[in-house]
């Protein structure tokens, strides 16, 4: 038996899911909307697999990914959803997802390909920077009760970063997190981001500094 959180803001199709997911033995907890998918599954300790739909009502989901990373969720991620294209999916890998399910689908190879994923374990991350906190609906940073307000672009930059907190994330992965759609991207423009989130990271009076690695990437420690 498998712990899975469940994250789709059609009522429906989260009753359909959650329905298949028991009936084979596993159970849920199950969310509607981005924040509520964040209260639920970041502390959780015992989820096995995480499904999250991407065009949830209150954040995108890869957003919401991110932050569950950078919280320290390890559970294998599996984003369900009706953006199919190749560039969706490469932008679901991206943000951290593990498998990607488009809609519509069949409910059978749901079940199979979350009890795959919980076989598979979970990401080995290092230790999550819990001082920092990322709230995927407002795209803000929240830190001992401070907080500031990140650009859609800032925040997936900062997240894929705290997701590895100590590690060195190469300049190629903090891209393709923070520009999920593709495109050119120069180093000048890489380094103005950079050098904002650093900004906002002194004004919550943040512990981890942001390091440059000159020809390899950063790292936030």
């Amino acid at each position: 038996m498998a712990r899975v959180g469940v994250c789709e803001d059609d009522p429906g199709i989260r009753r359909v899911v959650t329905d298949a997911l028991r009936l084979s033995g596993h159970d849920v907890v199950a969310a509607h909307n981005g924040g509520e998918a964040l209260r639920l599954f970041a502390e959780d300790d015992d989820l096995d697999v995480v499904i999250l739909d991407i065009g949830l009502p209150d954040a995108d989901g890869r957003d919401v990914c991110q932050a569950l990373r950078s919280a320290g969720q390890p559970a294998p991620v599996l984003f369900l959803t009706a953006l199919g294209a190749v560039h969706d999916r490469l932008a679901g890998f991206s943000a951290g997802a593990d498998d990607y399910l488009p809609k519509p689908f069949d409910v059978l190879e749901l079940v199979a390909r979350v009890e795959v994923l919980a076989k598979r374990g979970r990401v080995v991350h290092g230790a999550a920077p819990t001082d920092l906190v990322l709230d995927p609906a407002r795209h803000a940073l929240v830190c001992a009760g401070r907080e500031v307000l990140l650009t859609p672009t800032e925040f997936r930059m900062l997240a894929a970063m705290t997701s590895r907190p100590g590690e060195v994330v190469r300049r190629r992965a903090v891209v393709a997190a923070a520009w999920p759609h593709g495109g050119l991207v120069s180093q000048n423009t890489v380094d103005s981001y950079v050098r904002r989130i650093r900004v906002k990271l002194k004004e919550v009076e943040s512990p981890l500094a942001l390091t440059t690695v000159r020809g390899v990437g950063y790292t936030l420690r």
